[in-house]
């Protein structure tokens, strides 16, 4: 009975010191976080990447879109030169553009074209009169206008880049399949020529 009792705890002793298995066990507990910290890191390293060189390009295109020989092809030329840049480190991705003209630096940061607000109800009305800056006969709260602009306008230069993750982060951590980033920059073109001057009209 005594043996008995020995070789029982013996074996209880024996299966306490025995750490077969224990390993897999922690990392199949470790792992996914693992796994999830990788896939972040990678996702943010390759977006940071992308935005850099998406900024980069678009401050150059830019700069170049201001000169007094830019048009709408070398403009169009300038784009592609930005996607085709971006596409060598994103070659799954679509790059988009718009540019926004304005007379003035201050009518860029407000948008809204100035009026004269005569019964103090923030609406242009009742013949009230308003600066038409971009030039189609009626009263906006964005005065930009659409395309590169002319001889000292200031131009909001816009462009989105989209693509599809390239490493998992949607499924790993619930992010948006779809990566948009996008890269402005706010310049004035060259002085090299009279700027158009916008007429003063009245709202109705």
């Amino acid at each position: 009975m005594i043996g008995r009792r020995r070789a029982g705890r013996a074996s209880a002793c024996s299966l306490r010191k025995d750490q077969k298995g224990a390993t897999i066990v922690e990392f199949a507990i470790v792992a996914p976080v693992l796994i999830a910290i990788l896939v972040f890191l990678f996702d943010t390293g390759y977006l940071l990447y992308a935005s850099a060189i998406l900024r980069g390009e678009v401050n150059a295109a830019g700069r170049s879109s201001t000169l007094e020989t830019a048009n709408d092809t070398t403009r169009a030329d300038y784009d592609a030169q930005v996607s085709a840049q971006v596409q060598r480190l994103v070659p799954h991705g679509t790059v988009s553009f718009t540019r926004t003209a304005y007379n003035t630096y201050g009518l860029a940061q407000s948008r809204a074209e100035q009026f004269n607000d005569t019964n103090g109800n923030n609406v242009c009305d009742n013949g009230e009169s308003f600066v038409d800056a971009n030039f189609n006969g009626r009263f906006d709260l964005d005065g930009g206008r659409d395309g590169g602009g002319g001889a000292r306008d200031v131009v909001i230069y816009t462009a989105t880049l989209e693509y599809d993750r390239l490493f998992p982060a949607d499924a790993v951590l619930g992010f948006d399949r779809t990566v948009r980033i996008d890269a402005t920059t706010l310049l004035r073109n060259q002085p090299f020529d009279a700027q158009s001057v916008p007429p003063t009209r009245t709202c109705p």
